[in-house]
């Protein structure tokens, strides 16, 4: 597991111009959440997916989407994290619908998660097997931000530091419910957008600003 954190934290950017010198206060955000049915990645398969559109520190509750997907794939333990059932699974729609309406967000928005690696690995991985052509996606990762803060210090951050209720509590941000999808988003881009709040709170402030906490990752197309 490990090895797997060091892989998915590893640094990576070339940001477009279109984004690096944005004011990060006209960026417009969509954070996206996975339920998975493992963390191994070369089996797990989506549940549900669910995202939300932010700018400006607001978020845009008429751009909540949610959709869970239907799988063969055994459940393992969604039933008890996700209250995912095989009957909630057996009426989902297929995934193939979710990421053809995700796939137009990736050049008008910066796309948000909460460990970019593990979730933009299993899109990657799908968007390719479906054939979806994807362009280049300009990423935020809240776990990266968070760790960068604890850790400036050069002191290692406490277990559990920069899972998402913990990172939320260290800005004072309510409890929420976790293992939904959308839930989990639009718990995301409120951390965000706290983060920015604290790190980066003037106007003029761009994305290039926060290249130095090494939470922005750029994924190219996969054509290319």
């Amino acid at each position: 597991m490990l090895e797997k954190l060091k892989k998915w934290w590893a640094p990576k950017a070339n940001i477009p111009e279109k984004w690096l010198n944005m004011p990060l206060a006209e960026i417009p955000f969509l954070c996206i959440d996975l339920e998975l049915t493992s963390l191994d990645l070369s089996a797990t398969r989506i549940l549900s997916i669910g995202w939300v559109e932010g700018k400006g520190k607001q978020i845009e509750l008429q751009s909540c989407f949610y959709q869970v997907v239907s799988t063969t794939a055994s459940l393992n333990q969604s039933p008890v994290i996700h209250g995912l059932t095989a009957e909630d699974i057996a009426q989902g729609q297929p995934v193939r619908v979710a990421l053809e309406a995700l796939v137009k967000y990736a050049s008008s928005h910066v796309w948000v998660f909460h460990c970019t690696g593990l979730d933009m690995t299993v899109l990657n991985g799908v968007f390719k097997k479906l054939n979806i052509p994807l362009p280049t996606v300009v990423t935020l990762d809240t776990l990266r931000f968070g760790l960068y803060q604890l850790t400036k210090n050069l002191r290692p951050p406490p277990p559990n530091a920069v899972v998402l209720p913990v990172c939320r509590a260290r800005y004072n941000l309510p409890a929420v419910p976790a293992h939904n999808a959308l839930d989990d988003a639009m718990a995301t881009l409120e951390l965000l957008f706290a983060q920015i709040q604290k790190f980066a709170p003037k106007n003029s402030d761009t994305l290039k600003s926060l290249v130095v906490t090494d939470a922005i990752e750029v994924f190219a197309a996969n054509t290319e």
